[in-house]
């Protein structure tokens, strides 16, 4: 049984001979190095010496056992960071783009996903580890999530399909093997592309359509893609986000539901919902990814995932300034004005769009505070500096155009603008009502009088 599992795990097809040796009892069994061989203790103190063959594609003995420790028993081949050409060649298609599947996640604090125990996550992770290791080929990538390796998250994609890391090749970042392999803790992202559509169902998530759903568990530092997850570029982005948080975090980093331009030698960073991006495509081409997500550091500005522009810097200067980019069509706020450090602080909390609140203008799942995050903003602003600005992108019921708002942005680096201060309008209410009524913005909202003493936490009034 012994010998069974051993070929199991590397890889099979081995040549064996018989021999003689003495074991030490207290291991299953010991390396013989001279010989290369692996040697089992028998029970009538006998022992079966498994010469190991040459290695070649998809044969890597350092990768089987490194596979076995995260519960995938590779049954034929395993092959490593294979480039596209290698993946096409192994089947690889470019999947049709999807959208919208559902999210389940354990630890998160803030955003849309439905919540998943831990026991549930656990028999999750059995089935997908045992279906991965039914299949003849297992295909493996090692990536990164942010560009700079000063504050990133490496991670490892075990997939039983070339198609899903084909995908995942233009969303994660290339990093050296090295950096994974000597990972004590990567982030392990396991793809079951043709498990049973009903496996959700069975580990007690629900029923799911065809096209598969995402689960994570933030203190296992774990992702699954069942089905044609892998296809939701949006949803796979949210939830590596939601996972790499943490590690990103330890490592000095704030991740942050951001965006960044380069504008001469000034980069900017920007604060904005979703829509206003989409609605100004002259904001568009300056930005340096219209993807939402990066990393904020004392190094700089660091995007969390794959720019337009492979050839661009891992790491671009400290932001010239700061952006939060509000709407209100009250006339309350006015169209551009300076903030001071604490007041940044208090809007990147509220992220107020025209009545509504999103919370560091993230809607996707996250297992940090709000609040720590908005701390941890206003003392690298402090720190570094940074002088931030509020941009109204409404004028009465009219969207600014995206030449106006380019405009505005550009304006921060050269002009000297007046300070914030709220014009007419029941706009210093509906902050105060935000915070003292927390409870409704989900589960990180939980102790009220934590957020209604928000501005202790700043320091600073947030309106002039």
């Amino acid at each position: 049984m012994r010998i069974a599992l051993l070929k199991n795990l590397i890889g099979g097809a081995l040549n064996s001979t018989r021999s003689r040796c003495v074991a030490n009892p207290s291991l299953p069994f010991s390396l013989t190095s001279k010989r290369h061989a692996v040697s089992a203790s028998l029970a009538e103190e006998e022992a079966e010496e498994v010469v190991f063959p040459r290695e070649g594609p998809g044969v890597s003995y350092g990768l089987n056992w490194a596979l076995a420790g995260r519960g995938v028993i590779v049954k034929d081949k395993a092959f490593h960071n294979l480039k596209s050409p290698e993946l096409k060649k192994n089947g690889a298609t470019t999947s049709e783009r999807l959208s919208g599947l559902p999210i389940h996640v354990r630890g998160s604090t803030t955003g849309g996903a439905s919540e998943i125990s831990k026991a549930q996550f656990s028999k999750l992770l059995k089935q997908v580890t045992t279906h991965i290791s039914s299949v003849s080929k297992v295909f493996v990538q090692d990536g990164a999530i942010g560009s700079s390796s000063k504050c990133d998250a490496n991670v490892r994609v075990i997939s039983d399909n070339p198609s899903a890391l084909l995908s995942l090749s233009n969303v994660l970042w290339r990093t050296p093997t090295r950096a994974v392999s000597h990972d004590s803790c990567p982030l392990t992202v396991y793809i079951a592309s043709s498990i049973s559509p009903s496996t959700g169902e069975v580990v007690g998530l629900g029923t799911h359509s065809a096209s598969g759903f995402f689960a994570a568990d933030i203190e296992r530092s774990s992702l699954i893609l069942c089905g044609k997850a892998f296809a939701d570029t949006d949803g796979a982005k949210d939830t590596l986000a939601a996972v790499a948080a943490p590690v990103i975090s330890a490592r000095g980093g704030i991740p942050l539901s951001a965006r960044f331009l380069v504008s001469g030698d000034s980069v900017v960073l920007l604060f904005s919902p979703d829509d206003t991006i989409q609605s100004c495509p002259d904001l568009n081409e300056i930005l340096v990814s219209k993807d939402v997500g990066l990393i904020l550091s004392s190094h700089g500005v660091a995007p969390l995932f794959q720019t337009k522009d492979s050839a661009g810097p891992n790491l671009f200067k400290t932001p010239a300034s700061v952006i939060f980019a509000s709407s209100d069509s009250s006339g309350a706020l006015p169209p551009v004005s300076k903030l001071s450090p604490g007041q940044a602080a208090y809007h990147f909390l509220a992220g107020y769009q025209n009545g509504k609140f999103v919370p560091a203008y993230s809607k996707g799942p996250s297992p940090l505070e709000p609040l720590d995050l908005a701390k941890a903003l206003l003392s690298l602003l402090t720190e570094k500096n940074i002088p931030s600005f509020l941009i109204n992108v409404r004028d009465g019921e009219k969207h600014v155009t995206g030449k106006e708002l380019v405009k505005l942005v550009k304006s921060t680096l050269s002009e000297t603008l007046p300070p914030f201060k709220s014009k007419a309008g029941d706009i210093e209410g509906k902050y105060k009502s935000f915070l003292s009524g927390c409870r409704s913005f989900g589960n990180s909202f939980q102790d009220n009088r934590k957020y209604v003493l928000v501005s202790q936490n700043i320091k600073e009034e947030p309106h002039g």
